[in-house]
């Protein structure tokens, strides 16, 4: 979706001045970051994933916040990754997902791995997985990711919610 807001833009700017400077920037105070969602912000560096961190519920004061303290965990604290360098910050594309409300799944026949991110849940165990991704082509595919991200068991009964996002981009 074309970033009409200017959310991948403010990312960007914020993992820039936190590498280079240790320091985090002031969110906007105009329309469209005034709000509260729950974001992701995903760093990809030659098309594979280099960092992605976000929040199922908002945890800040406002959409801009919490897009700026995603990006900089998505460039310095992904476990999976070492932080990004000030060397990559021109070779990095950056998206933002902002999640929808959340929704209750009864049957699995209500997802769809393109249409809705997914959420499963036991007890204080939490997997999420965004909608739309590469190689994630069926719902039991995408069910599996999310409920091992969360340590669950295939045979462990658990929740499912679903939710859609608004997928922000650079061009």
């Amino acid at each position: 979706m074309k970033d009409k807001y200017g959310y991948v833009e403010l990312a960007r700017k914020a993992i820039k001045n936190y590498i280079k400077n240790k320091k985090r920037i002031d969110p906007p105070q105009k329309e469209g970051f005034k709000k509260r969602a729950g974001t992701f912000v995903s760093i990809k560096k030659d098309g594979q994933l280099r960092g992605c961190i976000g929040t199922i519920e908002p945890t800040k004061d406002s959409l801009g916040e919490e897009i700026i303290a995603n990006a900089i965990n998505a460039s310095t604290r992904d476990p999976r990754f070492n932080q990004i360098t000030e060397d990559e910050l021109e070779d990095i594309n950056i998206s933002v997902d902002v999640l929808g409300p959340k929704e209750e799944v009864n049957d699995v026949s209500q997802l769809d791995p393109d249409k809705y991110g997914v959420i499963v849940k036991k007890s204080s165990r939490v997997g999420l997985l965004l909608p739309n991704l590469e190689g994630v082509d069926t719902v039991d595919r995408q069910i599996e990711i999310a409920r091992k991200k969360a340590g669950i068991y295939p045979e462990e009964e658990y929740e499912l919610k679903r939710f859609k996002v608004d997928r922000y981009e650079e061009e």
